[in-house]
């Protein structure tokens, strides 16, 4: 194998990262719609940790990844369409994405004041911020973009 063909293949396995970090982000938006205490709320922060990384390692290694392919690889430029709209929606999901993680940060950081005050019961501001509508539709408009990547890869329009 090629350096290329193992650039290839770390690129389409940061790709699987990063859409098992959606799915797992998905688990948690229906998971957190549920805790209405600090504790329930709280208790899903590990689970974050584990999605952020997936999302951060996939989307990080598929950019660069991409890049260096696109650079290294005769067939392909830069400025091919499909690569310059995957890069596009790939910049547009990651702030889409961001927006997705402080909507559902504030609910964690309601939890944690709660904690802090000693307040452990169930709280129903806290189940309205981890019931956020904001959050639910930024997750969905980012998971439709990553599908719009993903179709944009696999079929490379106008290649």
């Amino acid at each position: 194998m090629s350096l290329d063909d193992w650039i290839l293949a770390l690129h389409v396995l940061s790709a699987f990262a990063y859409v098992a970090g959606l799915v797992l982000f998905w688990v948690l938006v229906v998971s957190v719609r549920r805790a209405d205490t600090p504790d329930a709320t709280i208790g899903l922060e590990p689970i974050v940790k584990v999605g952020n990384a997936a999302v951060g390692v996939g989307a990080g290694g598929t950019i660069i990844l991409g890049i260096w392919l696109a650079i290294s690889r005769d067939e392909y430029q830069l400025w091919d369409g499909w690569i310059i709209a995957a890069m596009v929606l790939w910049v547009i999901s990651a702030a889409v994405g961001q927006r997705t993680g402080a909507a559902y940060m504030q609910g964690m950081t309601k939890a944690q004041g709660l904690q802090a005050a000693g307040q452990t019961g169930p709280s129903t501001e806290l189940l309205a911020l981890n019931r956020t509508s904001n959050g639910v539709l930024f997750h969905l408009l980012a998971t439709i973009i990553v599908i719009l990547i993903l179709i944009d890869m696999i079929w490379k329009p106008g290649a």
